[in-house]
């Protein structure tokens, strides 16, 4: 149903796009230096599963709407910045509790790795990036003569998120490893948790105001 060379060409187009740091990249940085690898690395998860969202969508016809509606378009920009502040927020607030979590591991345990995964879920989902790549060249890469074009959009859709669990994996390991110097130091660890605060506030804001290309 999908050929060699459809997973191959849509393959190389999702790694040149997930390659390049966009606001999930910066989300996980942020959660990888203030909270560790183990939370960054479900923040990845759950960031995977709201792509993965997204390519549901497209294949029932909804990334369609959503990439040629700007008020819908808008809508769910505004629900991903106003999360993102949210979370930016918190973790500013509760930025001199991260020394005691790094140093009592029953704190570190009782992370609520459901809600770490939502947050990053939100976040995915929300990520106007994948969903106009997804609805602009998803449909591209469909073979609509052979019919089953929604289950054609399914399977080639899991690459994006198999391939973002690689990489964004891979930035939540290194940001996680440079977190260690700052664990060493409890001023160390609540600037940085204050800073990943800033950061994922900043990353609202700009998302907020980023325009359509329309």
């Amino acid at each position: 149903m999908v050929s060699a060379s459809q997973v191959a060409a849509f393959a190389v187009l999702t790694f040149v796009m997930v390659v390049v740091p966009g606001p999930s990249v910066l989300f996980v940085v942020s959660k990888a230096l203030a909270a560790g690898r183990r939370t960054a690395l479900l923040t990845v998860v759950g960031n995977a599963a709201g792509v993965y969202l997204q390519v549901i969508a497209v294949a029932l016809g909804l990334g369609t709407v959503v990439e040629r509606s700007a008020t819908v378009f808008t809508v769910v920009k505004l629900v991903g910045a106003g999360y993102l502040v949210y979370l930016g927020v918190q973790a500013i607030r509760h930025r001199r509790a991260l020394a005691e979590a790094v140093h009592t591991t029953v704190t570190a345990s009782a992370a609520r790795p459901l809600r770490v995964v939502r947050d990053g879920l939100v976040v995915g989902f929300a990520n106007p990036k994948a969903i106009v790549f997804l609805a602009a060249v998803l449909p591209q890469f469909v073979d609509h003569t052979t019919g089953s074009v929604p289950v054609q959009m399914l399977l080639l859709g899991i690459l994006l998120p198999a391939i973002a669990l690689v990489l964004d994996g891979a930035w939540a390991l290194l940001a996680g490893t440079a977190r260690e110097w700052f664990a060493r130091s409890p001023r160390r660890l609540a600037l940085i948790g204050g800073t990943g605060g800033f950061v994922m506030i900043g990353l609202g804001a700009g998302l907020a105001i980023t325009g359509r290309k329309d």
